[in-house]
């Protein structure tokens, strides 16, 4: 009966660090390789602070289901694409993540990231307040923000901290 209190206590803990703090997730599809591909598994946390280039688990905005994306926007950002290269606020940004994407297209003579300038579907070229853009980095195999619009903040799970599964 002395074990008892210390287990019940245990599986309390483990619970609310999982349900306040650090969720497992398994990724879906492709829209993430190469940095995540079908089936990886990955933990998220619940409560860090959303930065740009941050990988997010969020609502879907179009279907039952969650997804996984990169932030390219916080709200206020102004996001465009030239020749595959992104411009956030008229700065341009590498991205290094997408490198071996882009030249592999590039050696091909075609752009990885078609070239566009962000609006949503009221005009306006600005991530709203309590919002985000976001992208997969597949970007040729991706639905993302350029199709469904901008993310809500009260969307979102979480941010990716690392993957466990598989190990290679």
């Amino acid at each position: 009966m002395s074990w008892v209190w210390p287990i019940l206590i245990a599986i309390l803990i483990a619970v609310g660090v999982r349900y306040f703090l650090f969720a497992p997730v398994t990724v879906k599809g492709e829209s993430m390789e190469n940095t995540y591909h079908d089936n990886d598994r990955v933990i998220i946390s619940k409560v860090s602070k959303i930065k740009r280039f941050d990988v997010i688990v969020f609502k879907s905005p179009v279907e039952d289901d969650y997804y996984i994306k990169r932030v390219i926007g916080l709200p206020g950002d102004n996001i465009e694409f030239k020749n595959d290269e992104l411009f956030i606020n008229g700065k341009k940004y590498k991205e290094d993540y997408e490198q071996d994407h882009v030249k592999e297209y590039q050696a091909d003579g075609l752009n990885f990231t078609e070239d566009f300038t962000m609006k949503d579907v009221t005009g306006d070229v600005k991530v709203p307040d309590n919002s985000y853009f976001v992208m997969g980095d597949n970007r040729q195999n991706s639905s993302d923000s350029r199709d469904y619009g901008f993310i809500k903040k009260s969307a979102v799970s979480g941010v990716v901290l690392f993957k466990f599964f598989p190990w290679n």
